[in-house]
């Protein structure tokens, strides 16, 4: 019997349109997103560079670009968050059946668009019992360690958890360790449908 749920946030909550941000990189003038510029976001989505030395690696890419038009492109993967799904998960909290746990990769300029855009972002916040973010905690999917870190920091039975996330390999990190998944389909599935979708571990 599932206990705890642990929820990602981009495509479960928030749509993403993923490749959006490359392509506005690209209309700045980058020709590629090469391994040692996947390297530098993923540092950044760890929370190891500042958000500053992160835009002055781009701007050393693309001399002439200022720092709003990187963030801007940086933060163009960044979509609506319906109404619906806020709903959804503050009904989980009131009825408080399950520990409620947010787990993201995301980074600082990210986090700083969804507070000024998404009006109801500190209600959303409120309503989990914990809301990691990979840059506050120095970990990210799908390493194990960012998985074992939530299950050792609340005690968790894996039997008892579900985890949901929209990318399979994170789900599949996560099965590994013994934790139940659903690997939703943002295009046909929706977060509302949880109940209906993964009946049979409740």
């Amino acid at each position: 019997m599932i206990k705890t749920i642990i929820f990602d946030f981009g495509d479960v909550f928030i749509n993403l349109d993923k490749p959006a941000t490359a392509k506005e990189l690209y209309k700045l003038g980058l020709t590629s997103l090469d391994r040692k510029s996947l390297l530098v976001n993923e540092r950044y989505e760890t929370g190891n560079i500042t958000s500053l030395e992160f835009i002055n690696y781009y701007k050393k890419l693309l001399p002439g670009v200022s720092n709003q038009q990187i963030k801007n492109a940086w933060n163009a993967i960044l979509g609506d968050f319906p109404e619906y799904r806020l709903e959804f998960i503050q009904k989980l909290a009131t009825e408080k059946n399950y520990q409620l746990i947010l787990l993201s990769n995301t980074n600082e300029l990210h986090i700083n668009w969804i507070k000024e855009n998404i009006s109801f972002y500190y209600d959303f916040k409120s309503f989990f019992d914990a809301f990691y973010l990979s840059h506050e905690i120095h970990l990210r999917k799908p390493n194990k360690d960012i998985f074992q870190f939530v299950l050792e920091n609340h005690r968790l039975s894996t039997q008892e958890t579900l985890f949901i996330d929209d990318t399979s390999v994170n789900t599949n990190t996560a099965k590994q360790l013994g934790i139940h998944t659903w690997n939703n389909n943002p295009v046909k599935e929706d977060i509302t449908s949880l109940f209906t979708i993964k009946s049979d571990l409740f």
